[in-house]
């Protein structure tokens, strides 16, 4: 075990000096090609002075990501496990080769939608759901899913098989969510990336306890470039990850909860996400059908900031409710294993 942990280390490490080390290479190539974030006319008029600040910054850490994980698995180091970080490592970059794709449309091209709405979505489908089939067919995944607390209750917990059909949806839909409920939550300076890496590291724990260290070692990698893109990320930021890294960021927890089988688990520990994704969905669902707004502003970091609290307010006590919320998803695992 303690090799296992000098490998996360290094995988940490990095990756963290490698996102720290491309930033000022990165980021004055961005602003001289001038690919600077847009910003909504609608949104809190604080945020118009950003306009222009480089983006597309998330390649910065799915380098470093890539880097550290591919030489690492690749390295003939025998990690319990390997086979499946590969694969969390090949959705992570898919998802982010998806969100550049968006961001170069949208930022590179100057054409205002970037991917279709239905384009994004079937990508990102596909990813998913190649996912769920190399999980099945190829790592021995199974189509059954932990209960988190059952062990309170249930020596060994619960466990509920969901069948292969039930499996493919339920995955697709862990994973596209997740993906997009990041997306939604990069719109604060330093705000995805600090909940990522928080997130991130309840499931490096699950991950070793379900002999998934090539899992592990990917999200350590994953933990470290969200700390060295922090530097450049945090306020006020040099750089913003675009879809780039936000869709990348999502899409990789999600196949690290998929492949550690704690999909459900993933609700609690990522409960900024998901609180961040409903406020958009009820905003919606009651803007259509009563006329009126529940939150001042979508998503939910928008409304606290139009309250009058101040960015860094905003994204120090959605950090602190991350890992709350991490904390109690360890405590989940409670008589499980």
């Amino acid at each position: 075990m303690s090799e296992i942990y000098k490998y996360l280390g290094i995988s940490f490490a990095l990756s963290f000096l490698i996102t720290s080390i491309l930033g000022p290479l990165l980021i004055p190539l961005l602003r001289k090609i001038k690919f600077g974030q847009n910003i909504r006319d609608d949104g809190p008029a604080r945020h118009l002075q950003k306009a222009g600040t480089p983006t597309m910054g998330g390649l910065m850490f799915l380098i470093g990501i890539a880097v550290a994980g591919f030489s690492l698995l690749r390295g003939g180091i025998p990690l319990p496990g390997a086979k499946d970080g590969l694969v969390v490592l090949a959705v992570t970059l898919g998802f982010g080769m998806v969100g550049f794709l968006d961001d170069f449309i949208k930022i590179g091209l100057k054409r205002s939608l970037g991917l279709k709405a239905r384009e994004k979505l079937l990508g990102q489908i596909i990813l998913a759901l190649g996912l769920a089939v190399i999980a099945l067919t190829v790592l021995g995944r199974g189509t059954d899913v932990v209960i988190p607390f059952s062990g309170f209750f249930v020596d060994n917990g619960l466990r509920y098989d969901l069948g292969v059909a039930g499996f493919l949806f339920f995955v697709t839909l862990v994973v596209v969510g997740t993906s997009n409920a990041v997306n939604l939550t990069d719109g604060l300076d330093g705000l995805a990336a600090g909940t990522t890496a928080l997130a991130a590291l309840p499931f490096i724990a699950m991950a070793l306890i379900n002999d998934k260290a090539g899992v592990a070692l990917v999200l350590a990698a994953v933990v470290g470039g969200c700390l060295g893109f922090l530097i450049y990320n945090r306020y006020p930021a040099q750089v913003f990850m675009g879809d780039t890294g936000s869709l990348a960021l999502g899409g990789g927890l999600g196949a690290a909860a998929v492949l550690t089988r704690s999909e459900i688990f993933l609700v609690i520990i990522g409960g900024v996400f998901v609180l961040e994704a409903l406020s958009v969905i009820l905003q919606v669902i009651s803007f259509k059908t009563t006329g009126r707004r529940i939150f001042r502003m979508s998503p939910l970091h928008h409304h606290f900031e139009l309250t009058g609290w101040s960015e860094n307010r905003v994204v120090v006590t959605f950090w602190f409710a991350g890992a709350v919320f991490g904390v109690l998803g360890l405590l989940g695992l409670y008589n499980l294993v």
